[in-house]
């Protein structure tokens, strides 16, 4: 029996007339769907393990190109359609797909970098259109799916490359399956679901938590171009779950709609890819009667954690390991495991652990130890109920005249403070400490709290070693396209200089003007 996901997708389907994806342009039943897919798969002329690599808008035909890809036996390669050709040039070299897909508009910009990387040229645009689709209307539906084993390689994200060049993650047909059947459980999906759709295909979250955990339960989904408060908002009235980032709740908190009577069809508000404010979720569940349900996960693991369908969904908390995933917190220099409350080092192992990075064993071996957990570069700690805190990135971890910071504790006691949104806590150059804490905050109040208001609110709160140095103000934090703040955006890029001769350095290269500060003294 084969472990193509796509063979485990057809065989979970009971009613080939349900519908699968709606649109504002139409509807597309289960059954249109095996069979556009088997079209896609023809069309794209391709073999076992052959890479496919695709930056296109979001479309149905997107998530269908997924699906073929996998469905041939392919190893499906989704990019930001941010990234630019320079960007894209290091995606493809790196990967060596057979094909590239990219948009007709961006044709002539990216025919060279194809070409570079040996890959043939495909267009695809959201109506269909493009050289891919031509040949997509032409093709039989009749396909006959790859048999896979569950190792095999189904699909290759790269990873933001925040500490160096992008890691191509390597997830097998049995990691993404693994995993979609254990979000079912947890969330209690069923064919009765519909799932507002509106976050973007090219990442973990809305390509494979949202699409194969829906298409897998046989429910259907209400597929959005882009993010729009206002449509969710209508239609929550006939679906049943929304997936979405922090960012999300917090513009449909400013919706003057939102209110218990506007969700009461509505189940279940999850959200992720970036960590949620305990305000936004209070201030949620104060509008709506819903908790949302907040979890973690990563692109190497898919999801780890999740707090309870049924029971306390702990705001701040990620709640705890999904079935058959074990999650451990260790001591980031021996590995040990650590007892309950302390801060460490988070591990992962389970059926939903990718299989290492593209071409790079050496980096493999030092994240992906031999007893299979998966040192996930992430700290936290789980709490006397047994849920899992994140505590901040390993990466962000600040080490100021020998003291450890850990950036969350610093965050959370910042925003606490009236008048403060969010912050972000960082660590800058410093001739004396090493590295001197620094808060990056954005007011949501007139008069806003200043610098010296801050650091007294934090006086008698946080140890002096954990106190920030400087407060600087920005009206926005630099976030990515999932809503993550974007921590090692040097403070240059933020618009903000702190000049050398108070101690401090900016990471940026070249020369800035910056914004006059006065004299702290450090």
């Amino acid at each position: 029996m084969s472990d193509n996901l796509f063979d485990q997708l057809t065989r979970s389907i009971t009613d080939l007339e349900a519908p699968a994806i709606e649109t504002e342009s139409g509807t597309l039943s289960y059954a249109a769907l095996i069979a556009r897919t088997g079209q896609i798969a023809n069309a794209l002329e391709i073999g076992p393990g052959d890479r496919v690599a695709v930056q296109i808008e979001k479309s149905v035909d997107a998530i269908l190109l997924y699906l073929a890809t996998v469905r041939a036996g392919g190893v499906f390669l989704p990019l930001n359609t941010g990234y630019t050709a320079a960007e894209v040039a290091y995606f493809l070299g790196d990967a060596a797909p057979a094909v590239f897909v990219c948009d007709p508009a961006q044709l002539d910009v990216l025919r060279p970098v194809a070409k570079a990387a040996g890959a043939r040229i495909e267009t695809l645009d959201t109506q269909g259109g493009g050289s891919l689709g031509v040949a997509i209307a032409a093709a039989s539906a009749a396909f006959d799916t790859v048999a896979r084993g569950t190792d095999d390689l189904a699909a290759l994200l790269y990873t933001s490359g925040t500490t160096g060049r992008s890691k191509g993650a390597m997830l097998s047909h049995g990691n993404l399956l693994s995993n979609t059947r254990a979000l079912q459980d947890a969330w209690r999906f069923s064919a009765s679901d519909v799932l507002i759709h509106a976050l973007p295909v090219f990442h973990t979250h809305g390509l494979f938590v949202a699409t194969n955990v829906t298409l897998f339960s046989g429910a259907s989904m209400i597929l959005l171009p882009k993010f729009d408060p206002a449509r969710i908002l209508a239609l929550m009235a006939r679906a049943t779950v929304l997936m979405g980032v922090p960012t999300f709740y917090v513009r449909l908190l400013d919706q003057p709609g939102l209110s218990r009577d506007a969700v009461e069809n509505m189940r279940l508000f999850v959200s992720g890819s970036a960590p949620l404010l305990e305000e936004t979720h209070r201030s949620w569940q104060e509008r709506t009667g819903h908790a949302i349900l907040e979890r973690y996960g990563m692109t190497e693991t898919n999801m780890n954690v999740s707090n309870p369908y049924d029971g306390d969904r702990v705001a701040g908390t990620v709640g705890q390991p999904l079935p058959g995933v074990e999650v451990i917190v260790t001591d980031p220099a021996s590995g040990a495991e650590l007892p309950q409350g302390e801060i460490g080092m988070i591990e992962v192992r389970g059926p939903n652990v990718f299989q290492g990075y593209w071409q790079m064993p050496e980096k493999t071996a030092e994240e992906l130890r031999a007893n299979g957990f998966f040192i996930t570069g992430d700290l936290g700690r789980y709490d006397d109920r047994g849920y899992l805190q994140i505590v901040g990135r390993g990466k962000d971890l600040i080490i100021s005249g020998g003291f450890n910071v850990y950036p969350k504790e610093v965050e959370a006691e910042i925003d606490a403070i009236p008048g403060v949104f969010e912050s972000a806590v960082i660590g800058l150059p410093h001739r004396d400490l090493g590295e001197a804490v620094t808060a990056v905050v954005v007011t949501n109040a007139r008069p806003a709290p200043d610098e010296a208001a801050i650091l007294m609110a934090l006086h008698d709160r946080l140890a002096k070693f954990k106190q920030p140095k400087r407060v600087l103000f920005v009206e926005e934090l630099p976030r990515n396209t999932m809503g993550k703040v974007q921590k090692t955006r040097c403070a240059r890029r933020m618009g903000i200089c702190t000049p050398v001769e108070r101690g401090f350095s900016c990471a940026g290269a070249a020369p800035c003007p910056g914004i006059p500060a006065k004299r702290l003294n450090v």
